[in-house]
C-alpha cells in the first residue's frame, strides 16, 4: 500500500495547488460561468477546474512510472500510456466545450476518439463473467464498439450529475475509493493480475477528486466544467474496463449482483440512474438527449426543500451505501453483514423524504407567546388576587 499512498498524496496535493494558477487562467481567457435560469449558482464562477485535475493526474502517473513498485505495471505494458493519452484527449474535448459550446455530435466524436486510443493501447476489457452464464469472451471486432459505448456512457453520466457544487467530484471520489478497495482485494485473492493498472487509476482518480473538492464544495470557487467531468468519466471507464473485463472467478463463486461486470453500475448508481431518467425524460418530450433541463436528481432534492449542501450530502450518502453493497461480500460471507448497510439505506431514505416536511412544519408553527404573570393581553381581564 505504500506506493499507492505516496501516489495518492502527491496527486491530491498537486491538484489542490494547481487550482490557483488555473483560477487566474480562467479569468484571463473568460472561462467564467454566469448565473442564469438553468443553473443554481448565484455569482459568476470560474470553470475549467478540470485542468488542475489533469495536471495532478499527469504528475501522479509520472511519479508512478519511476517508482519501483509500479515498474511491472507501467513498464511491461502500453496500457498506462494509452490511459494518459486518452485522458488528455478527453479533457481537451471538454476544455473546448467549456470555452465555446461544442455540438453534441462533435463531443461524442471526441469521446469515441479517446475510446479508440484505449483500444489501440490495450486498455480495455477482454472478457467478462455473466452470472449463471459463465465467461463471455469478446471478439476482437466487438471490443472497439463496446469500449466506445462504455466510455461515452461513463463520461456523460458524470457530466450530467455535475450540477451542484462538489456533487460530481464527491460521487466519483467515493466510487473510485470503493473500486480501489474492490480491485486491490481481487489482486490479493489472485482473481486479478498483479500487473493490472486498474487499482492505480482508481487511486489517482480518488486523489484528484480529494484535491479538487476543497475548492469546489459549496460555495464553489471554481467548477470542474466539462474538462473535469469528461476526464473523470474516462478514468472511471478505463479502470472499470481493465478490472471488470479481466477478472477471473472470485473465491470460486460467481455471484449474480456482485459480478465484476456490474460493479460500475452499482458504485456509480447515482449518476447512472440520473442519466437513464434524463434520456427517458427528454425522449418522451421529443427534445434532444443533450438538451439541458432542471429535472435531475439534485434538482428534485432542491425542489423537495433540501438545501444546496444537504442535497449534495444526500447523494454522497447514497453512493456510500451502494459502495457498501459492493464491498460487503468481499470481506464478509454472512448475510447479516448487509444489515448495517440496509439500515443506513433506510435512514437516508427517510431523511430524504421526510426531513423537508418536518422542517417546514417547524418553521410554520407559531412560537408560543410569553406573558409575565399578572399581565393580560388586550381584551382580557386579570382577576385580582385575594
Amino acid at each position: 500500500m505504500t506506493g499507492y499512498l505516496v501516489v495518492f498524496v502527491v496527486a491530491a496535493l498537486a491538484t489542490y495547488l494547481l487550482i490557483f494558477p488555473v483560477l487566474g487562467l480562467a479569468k484571463r481567457i473568460g472561462a467564467v460561468v454566469q448565473p442564469d435560469t438553468r443553473r443554481v449558482h448565484e455569482r459568476p464562477t470560474a470553470t475549467i477546474g478540470g485542468v488542475a485535475m489533469v495536471g495532478g493526474f499527469l504528475v501522479a502517473m509520472l511519479l508512478a512510472y519511476v517508482l519501483p513498485q509500479f515498474r511491472s505495471i507501467l513498464h511491461s505494458s502500453t496500457e498506462g500510456l494509452g490511459v494518459v493519452l486518452a485522458a488528455v484527449v478527453m479533457a481537451a474535448v471538454g476544455f473546448l466545450d467549456d470555452l465555446r459550446d461544442v455540438s453534441a455530435p462533435a463531443k461524442v466524436a471526441g469521446q469515441v476518439l479517446a475510446a479508440s486510443i484505449l483500444t489501440m493501447f490495450g486498455a480495455t476489457m477482454f472478457y467478462f463473467r455473466v452470472p449463471f452464464a459463465g465467461v463471455v469472451v469478446l471478439a476482437p471486432s466487438i471490443v472497439p464498439l463496446l469500449t466506445a459505448l462504455w466510455v461515452v456512457a461513463m463520461a456523460n453520466a458524470i457530466n450530467l450529475i455535475d450540477g451542484l457544487d462538489g456533487l460530481a467530484s464527491g460521487i466519483v471520489g467515493i466510487a473510485s475509493l470503493a473500486f480501489f478497495v474492490y480491485s486491490f482485494k481481487l489482486v490479493s485473492l489472485g482473481s486479478l493480475s498483479a500487473t493490472s493498472i486498474g487499482p492505480l487509476i482508481a487511486i489517482v482518480t480518488l486523489a484528484v477528486c480529494v484535491g479538487f473538492l476543497p475548492h469546489n464544495f459549496h460555495p464553489a470557487r471554481i467548477f470542474m466544467g466539462d474538462t473535469g467531468a469528461l476526464f473523470l468519466g474516462l478514468l472511471m471507464a478505463a479502470a472499470t474496463s481493465v478490472v471488470g473485463g479481466r477478472t477471473s472467478d472470485v473465491s470460486g463463486e460467481t455471484f449474480f449482483f456482485f459480478a465484476p461486470l456490474f460493479i460500475p453500475f452499482v458504485i456509480l448508481g447515482v449518476p447512472m440512474v440520473d442519466m437513464i431518467f434524463a434520456i427517458i425524460r427528454r425522449t418522451a418530450k421529443h427534445t434532444g438527449v443533450s438538451s439541458p433541463d432542471k429535472a435531475h436528481l439534485h434538482h428534485r432534492l432542491l425542489q423537495m426543500g433540501h438545501g444546496h449542501r444537504r442535497s449534495v450530502l444526500i447523494l454522497w450518502a447514497w453512493t456510500v451505501i451502494l459502495s457498501g453493497f459492493v464491498l460487503v461480500p468481499l470481506f464478509a460471507s454472512q448475510v447479516n453483514a448487509f444489515i448495517p448497510v440496509g439500515l443506513a439505506a433506510l435512514a437516508v431514505m427517510l431523511f430524504t423524504l421526510f426531513q423537508p416536511a418536518i422542517r417546514e412544519r417547524t418553521l410554520a408553527k407559531p412560537l408560543p407567546s410569553f406573558r409575565p404573570r399578572g399581565t393580560a393581553s388586550r381584551g382580557e381581564h386579570v382577576r385580582p388576587r385575594r
